[in-house]
């Protein structure tokens, strides 16, 4: 069975499976209640955190979940983005999918990680194991990003070593070059 889908565009995309109606879901409720949205199961230690140790106000509570919720909306956009650049063939076999699946593990990895130091200093501990599994996954996908070699086919007109070059050049014979009789 021949198959153009490297391991880290496919485990891309069951990430994208998760991550895309996951945080896109969390974003909204913030977006449409923002304390609500805030303090829901997904937000409680960043919520937390929030308001025991910055000691912000309403208002820059506030600014704290939209910029959570812009920034769960980004990672989201950047898989949907990934999702369609793998539909085309000849972007995924050339890698071109890859910067958006690198952009989206990148936020993501940074939201996670800040969530889970948050959640930790709180001591939600269902939060720590929320948000670390959730780091493991991105983490995981982007070792696999970074190891995989990048795919080849032969297919793809660079042929693989079709001119072997002989072991040594051939003899030359001084009675053909004028040059050479001169100089002796």
């Amino acid at each position: 069975m021949k198959t153009d889908w490297r391991i880290s565009t496919f485990n891309g995309a069951l990430l994208a499976a998760y991550f895309i109606p996951t945080w896109v879901i969390v974003a909204v409720k913030i977006i449409i209640s923002p304390f609500h949205g805030l303090y829901d199961r997904p937000n409680i230690a960043v919520a937390l955190f929030i308001s025991d140790y910055l000691h912000l106000s309403a208002a820059g509570t506030i600014r704290m979940a939209w910029l959570l919720a812009l920034g769960k909306l980004t990672v989201a956009a950047f898989f949907a983005v990934f999702v369609v650049l793998t539909t085309r063939a000849s972007i995924r076999k050339t890698g071109g999918c890859d910067e958006a699946l690198a952009f989206a593990l990148t936020i993501g990895s940074v939201i996670s990680f800040a969530s889970m130091l948050m959640a930790s200093q709180v001591g939600e501990l269902a939060a720590v194991r929320l948000h670390a599994a959730e780091l493991m996954l991105l983490l995981g996908t982007a070792i696999l990003l970074l190891v995989e070699p990048p795919f080849h086919s032969e297919s793809a007109g660079e042929p693989q070593a079709a001119a072997t070059w002989p072991a040594e050049p051939p003899a030359t014979q001084s009675a053909d070059y004028p040059s050479a009789r001169h100089s002796s």
